[in-house]
């Protein structure tokens, strides 16, 4: 049978407007970005890409109860976090986001590991969502090493920790307090047997914060447990529970390393040739010192930071012709407006004055922009 007119035309319409709605739909599909699924992870060592640049671990070693984390756009949540390990002792896991280099497993495009010599900033932000039926630390750990490996232990580790609830401590015992980015920590180092340590510990819980990774590896530098010509393999962000832990998460992450030329001695970081001179003037209860910067290098450096460690029971009270992070232990001098600029063998000259206990001692190493100096 012949269709009628009205029934042609019924049929084209619908034909149209099936196209139309097909037309329609592959321009959304097109232009609109496609969600991600949120993956859960219960292995071991289970892990997964996000955002196409970051990892996302379970990493649970230190128990075979069951651990499941999901990752999700922006981070992870621990969502089952069975057993419990005793807190005099080692975490149960280390479920973590990271940019760079984890026992061979490399986020993708990461440019880690990098000299630290070669490196001006390296920006990070972290956010935490926190709970209180668990007994845990957050964490953001940063990796040293002499050689670029992507395996195996490096040799030094830094641990900022931002919260910690329960009865848990860093790897070894306190050293002091210090001023990193604006923030004042205590400091504890100590070894677990296969890698140093160096922890820093806000007094109270940081929720989000915005920082340059860098600032912490100077620290490891200046005193002495890193060099410059070390790599930086990888920065991650997790969660290190002893009982419980789920709720827990990384709502937010993001992780840069910018590189700058290793032969601008004025980039932090950079190559610098320099020496230090210190002299003091010690009385009972306090002193006075000197420091005299020489540039011994063949290029100028525009911009200069101090990195060294006041001995124990030395606290400065007042400084003159620079800025000064931190008032004991690990001390970092930065330049003012008129002594930034140091010429091939040129000099720039500050002082401070402070209070001491004990028989006085001077500090026993220096670096400039991130690079031991002679004394």
């Amino acid at each position: 049978m012949r269709p009628s007119p009205h029934h042609a035309r019924r049929a084209r319409g619908l034909l149209g407007a099936l196209l139309t709605s097909l037309v329609s739909l592959a321009a959304l599909l097109t232009t609109a970005p496609l969600a991600q699924a949120d993956t859960t992870l219960c292995e071991a060592f289970g892990s997964t890409t996000i955002q196409g640049r970051y990892v996302v671990q379970n990493n649970r070693w230190g128990t075979s109860a069951t651990q499941c984390i999901t990752a999700t756009d922006s981070g992870f949540r621990i969502t089952q976090a069975d057993g419990s390990v005793p807190t005099n002792g080692a975490p149960k896991s280390y479920p973590s986001i990271f940019n760079g280099c984890h026992y061979t497993n490399c986020s993708p495009g990461t440019q880690l590991p990098a000299q630290l010599s070669t490196i001006s900033t390296a920006p990070s932000s972290i956010s935490f969502n926190y709970v209180n039926n668990a007994v845990y630390d957050a964490a953001y750990d940063i990796w040293l090493d002499p050689t670029p490996r992507t395996d195996g232990v490096n040799r030094t580790e830094i641990m900022i920790w931002f919260n910690r609830v329960g009865s848990v401590q860093p790897i070894g015992s306190p050293v002091g307090n210090t001023n990193v980015g604006g923030r004042t920590w205590q400091v504890w180092s100590g070894s677990n047997g296969t890698n140093d340590v160096l922890s820093f510990v806000a007094p109270s819980a940081i929720s989000s914060w915005n920082f340059d990774v860098m600032d912490f590896a100077r620290q490891a530098v200046s005193r002495g447990i890193a060099q410059n010509n070390w790599y930086l393999t990888s920065v991650q962000a997790g969660f290190e529970p002893w009982q419980n832990g789920a709720g827990l998460a990384v709502t937010s992450f993001s992780s840069t390393v910018n590189k700058g030329s290793s032969s601008d001695p004025g980039t932090p970081g950079g190559a610098t040739a320099c020496k230090v001179a210190y002299g003091a003037n010690a009385w009972q209860g306090g002193f006075t010192a000197d420091v005299t910067i020489t540039n011994t290098g063949t290029s100028p450096v525009s911009g200069w930071k101090l990195a060294f460690t006041l001995p124990s029971g030395q606290q400065i009270t007042n400084a003159w012709n620079a800025n000064l992070s931190g008032s004991s232990g690990a001390v970092t001098a930065s330049n003012v407006s008129h002594n930034s600029e140091l010429a091939p063998g040129g000099q720039a000259t500050f002082g401070f004055q402070g209070t001491s206990s004990g028989t006085f001692a001077k500090p026993s190493a220096f670096s400039l922009n991130g690079t031991a100096c002679t004394t």
